[in-house]
């Protein structure tokens, strides 16, 4: 030290590792000392010097991170401090100001420092580049903002980071792309340093550098897509960044619409934990708080009409935040009876309405009371409902062809939708309030004026009130009946000459009577007392007769109106009975038998409904008849056949129907159904002979199922499976693995035709397909051992197809690598979800690789060789020796016939891991350790390819891993990418708390050592 306040350059440098001392002292020091001084250079070479000490070390020390932050620190503080507003207010009106501030900028230190960083920027050590790009990262963050540098140094330092963020290590990638967040210029449509933050972001392969792209890039209408498209990173960390990143950067009016309800619909879904609550708790505060709070102004720019789901989650996501008191003070304008007034009633406001009250049903018995301040009771709400749906207008066919009518409409039967969903939360315990709801569902259900739309769900929250099936049966049965067949009155006007004729009939009777009373007088009059008799009784049945001509008369006197049912077939009317029918099928127990009223509503209505020449009428009856059959197994049986006919026959839509009807009956029933269903009808369903003998996947032995009916179904699925109609070709994948996950059928060549699907260009675009393989793929081999063999004995014909699939097939772009990784992770016998107890039995990947050498022993010149060869090393074998020597064997005889170096190297190197202990410890023994240098345990974990050349120059590293898996290439080097890519490590017992710090300490690195040992020898 020189004086008190200086100190020399060493001495700040070994002050500067400890991370307990002040930075900002040594800075003073030894800037002081800095500026006493009159020739500067040997100050910058010393410094320089001991600066390398710490830019050769490549893993993350406490020590050295402390002598760069130091570094960083006095590099810039010979800048001016920032200028207030006055101040640049000053400069503004001074040149000369401006041309000292210029110089301060352009200080000599803070520039020899970079040019010192930029000459070494590509020296060969990682651990020197990734320092170099920390250290300028540090520099140019610690600048202030409105600081200035000169052009040149700009563009160089610019064009050595664009250089270095393609660097092969991650860190290096890392610091480059952070250092070059104040380099970017966003109004710039041709910035360099915005176009290589976009390809990384869109091509890197390490989580960890995308994320720090993530966290600098700034938001610009170029920018803002990939950023989106971050928030579908595979990686969890990236997910969420990207989340916390809209939420920060981006205002909501930025965004569209459909991006917007992306967000929210990804987010809210999202299988992480951590993702779903940064959107909860950044993201839609975020909103919200640009919006002033107002959430029915957020639901009015999500389009609540075409998302209500996704604007029912978000809600309850914000709900989840907000206290109670909140909830009840944000509540919609309710008036005194506790309900929106219709004239007032909007899209968002409803749904607001609905979600709140949802929300509060939730809690239970503690939401009770809070429920009642926002829901009036039953029968309010009942009579409400019903005027509002009386209302919803019923559109001509000259009325729709007006888009504000319609709109209107639209508008008006989704707030009917979502008064409709209130039910649910209304107190239905009080009887007169749910007799009332009830009547006035049914009510609502029978009106030829209820919209079609609204039919499904009036049935269903219909059949929520009423538990019994039989009641549910008869409900529904006499609604169906009161819309087809309604009654209507038929009146008769009166008939003159009808009338005139009754009245002499009238006339006649009267002089009868008469002359029979005079006659009967005469009788007595003369004692003829039997006679007499007799005339009494014809003057009865003419009064009789008198009497009916009277009653006919006054029945005809005036119009008479009469009751009579009229059954209807139009195409409206079959479809709202569908509708309803389908719909309680639905409800009903799974148990609850086929009775008298359902066959009679199959008889009448679905069946001839299938043959309605208009589409919606036969696809509603195919799902009546479909999920009918569910019920009943006799049912099912005879009506089979008819599914099946339909599936292949019919349009689109329908034969989707039927196809999910015929999947369920499998699941439910078997395939031994089919046996049962061509006892009745021995018609089935023809397929093409050359397909047949194509593609005629295996199907295990299910009862006494014929052979032929499993593959006809099985051909036409699979059939299916090229279909170009998306929508029926997910279909049948997803029925496909419904099947083969539920142990209905088990085929090697169906699964391999699944595989093949998943990585077909051509379904790119089809994400629910996508999702769906990629979750059954995941759960079917993890189930068990006996779905890994399936796996396994897809795994030839797999390769087989995408070797030989012609340049002109999409399958010609499918990488074979990655489908061989995926097979091969589907089978390890560690990826079981309940591990096989059996040490006996034999591993699967055994059995994979005797049939990979036996394969590549067929034709050792086959391109697929090399898929094998690179394969073997990467399965799990067992211990078992029998095992081992066999395949020692056999790769033993394909080394002697593979002529590929690539090949013959892996094949070597199998052999070598299957080698007995004694061999190995025999080959270890006569080999010398090589020196190893510092930073050669992390290059080599970095730079794979660095370590399997010094394993070739030297002697061979003995794998201790179980099966022999070698190092993946993209295994991660940092502290910040050591969560990608690392397998799963054997546990371990966890060491005390002492020893870890011990350890700890032993670990740490000290420059000091490095410092003293060079100044001795100089």
């Amino acid at each position: 030290m020189t004086a008190d306040n200086e100190i020399d350059i060493k001495e700040a440098f070994q002050r500067a590792q400890r991370g307990h001392n002040n930075k900002a002292k040594l800075v003073a020091s030894l800037k002081s000392r800095y500026i006493k001084l009159e020739d500067k250079t040997l100050f910058h070479e010393e410094f320089v010097h001991y600066l390398k000490y710490a830019m050769i070390v490549y893993k993350r020390e406490p020590t050295v991170e402390n002598v760069i932050e130091f570094v960083a620190r006095f590099a810039t503080s010979f800048q001016s401090p920032p200028k207030t507003d006055e101040e640049e207010e000053k400069q503004e009106n001074g040149e000369e100001e401006d041309e000292e501030d210029d110089e301060e900028d352009d200080h000599p230190f803070l520039s020899f420092i970079f040019n010192f960083l930029l000459e070494f920027h590509k020296a060969n050590s990682h651990a020197v580049r990734f320092r170099v790009c920390q250290l300028i990262n540090k520099l140019l963050g610690s600048m202030a903002e409105n600081a200035q540098i000169d052009d040149d140094l700009f563009d160089r330092i610019h064009q050595a980071m664009l250089v270095r963020v393609t660097d092969k290590f991650p860190n290096v990638r890392i610091q480059a792309a952070l250092a070059m967040t104040r380099l970017q210029q966003p109004k710039d449509p041709d910035c360099p340093t915005i176009n290589a933050y976009m390809l990384i972001l869109e091509n890197d392969t390490n989580a960890e550098v995308r994320r720090a792209v993530l966290s600098c890039i700034a938001m610009s209408p170029r920018t803002l897509p990939k950023v989106i498209k971050r928030t579908r990173d595979i990686k969890e960390n990236v997910r969420k960044l990207a989340y916390q990143v809209l939420a920060d950067k981006v205002h909501i009016k930025a965004l569209t619409i459909a991006q917007r309800v992306s967000l929210l619909q990804q987010g809210l879904r999202d299988t992480s934990e951590a993702v779903r609550e940064v959107l909860s708790s950044r993201l839609l505060p975020a909103w919200l708080v640009r919006l002033d709070g107002n959430i029915i102004e957020m639901l009015h720019r999500l389009d609540v009409e075409n998302c209500a789901e996704t604007a029912l989650d978000t809600l309850k996501a914000i709900f989840k935040g907000t206290a109670t008191e909140e909830l009840l003070q944000n509540r919609v304008q309710l008036d005194n009876r506790k309900l929106i007034p219709v004239d007032s009633l909007s899209c968002e406001n409803v749904l607001y309405w609905r979600a709140l009250c949802e929300f509060i049903k939730a809690r239970g018995d503690d939401g009770d009371e809070m429920l009642e301040q926002v829901l009036p009771d039953a029968a309010t709400y009942a009579d409400y409902l019903s005027g509002y749906l009386k209302a919803v207008p019923l559109l001509s066919e000259e009325q729709r062809a007006d888009f504000n009518q319609l709109e209107l409409v639209m508008t008006k039967e989704f707030i009917s939708q979502q008064l409709i969903h209130l039910i649910g939360c209304l107190d239905t315990n009080e009887e007169g309030g749910r007799k009332r709801v009830l009547a006035v569902l049914q009510e609502m259900l029978a009106l030829p004026q209820t919209p079609s739309s609204l039919v499904s769900l009036l049935t269903e929250k219909l059949l929520s009130l009423i538990l019994d099936d039989h009641r549910r049966i008869q409900t529904v049965a006499e609604i169906i009946s009161d819309v087809r067949e309604p009654i209507m009155e038929a009146s008769q006007s009166v008939d003159q000459n009808e009338s005139r004729r009754q009245q002499v009939q009238l006339a006649e009777v009267k002089v009868r009577i008469m002359e029979a009373k005079q006659t009967l007088e005469d009788c007595i009059t003369a004692q003829e007392f039997n006679r007499a008799a007799d005339i009494k009784n014809s003057i009865a049945e003419l009064e009789n007769r008198r009497n009916q001509i009277i009653q006919e008369i006054a029945e005809s006197s005036q119009p008479a109106d009469k009751d009579i049912r009229i059954e209807k077939n139009d195409p409206e009317t079959l479809l709202r009975c569908l509708t309803m029918c389908a719909e309680l099928l639905k409800q009903m127990s799974i148990k609850t038998r086929i009775g008298p009223t359902i066959s009679a509503l199959m008889s009448s209505l679905v069946l001839p409904s299938i043959a309605n020449a208009h589409p919606a009428v036969r696809n509603m009856a195919v799902v009546c008849l479909g999920t009918c059959t569910l019920h009943s197994k006799e049912l099912a049986k005879n009506h089979m056949v008819l599914l099946l006919q339909i599936a292949q026959l019919d349009e689109v839509k329908i034969r989707i129907s039927a196809l999910r009807s015929i999947i369920d009956l499998l699941l439910l029933f078997g395939f031994q159904l089919l046996s049962e269903a061509a006892a009745n009808q021995t018609a089935l369903p023809s397929q093409s002979p050359d397909r047949q003998e194509e593609d005629t996947p295996v199907m295990e032995e299910r009862g006494d199922a014929p052979e032929d009916s499993a593959q006809s179904i099985l051909v036409m699925l699979s059939e299916f499976l090229d279909s170009e109609v998306s929508d029926l070709r997910t279909e049948t994948a997803e029925g496909l693995a419904k099947l083969m996950y539920t142990g209905r059928i088990s085929s090697a060549k169906m699964l391999s035709r699944l595989v093949l699907l998943w990585y077909n260009p051509v379904t790119e675009d089809d994400m629910r397909l996508r999702h769906c393989l990629g979750v059954f793929f995941q759960l079917y081999a993890r189930e068990s051992r006996v779905h890994q063999e399936v796996v396994e004995e897809s795994f030839l014909p797999t390769v087989r197809t995408l070797m030989n699939a012609p340049a002109t097939s999409p399958l010609a772009e499918v990488d074979i690598n990655n489908v061989v990784e995926l097979l091969v992770e589907l089978t390890r016998p560690s990826a079981l979800i309940k591990p096989s107890t059996n040490t006996e039995e034999v591993c699967v990947h055994d059995y994979l690789a005797v049939r990979m050498c036996g394969e590549m022993l067929k034709d050792p010149t086959a391109p697929e060789v090399r898929v094998y060869a690179k394969t073997l090393s990467n399965l799990e074998l067992s211990r078992d020796e029998t095992v081992r020597k066999d395949l020692l064997t056999l790769l033993q005889q394909l080394v002697q016939v593979v002529k590929d170096r690539v090949c013959l190297r892996a094949l070597e190197k199998m052999v070598y891991q299957l080698l007995d202990s004694k061999e190995q410890a025999e080959l270890l023994s006569a080999s010398a350790l090589q020196p190893l240098d510092v930073n050669a345990d992390e290059a080599a974990a970095d730079d794979p390819s660095k370590s399997a050349k010094r394993a070739k120059r030297g002697q061979r590293k003995v794998c201790t891993a179980k099966g022999g898996r070698k190092p993946s290439r993209r295994s991660e080097s940092s502290e910040e990418s050591d969560g990608e890519n690392v397998p799963e490590s054997v546990p371990v017992v966890r060491p005390s708390r002492r020893a870890k710090t011990a350890a700890l300490e032993k670990t740490k690195l000290d420059l000091n050592t490095l410092i003293n040992q060079e100044a001795n020898v100089s």
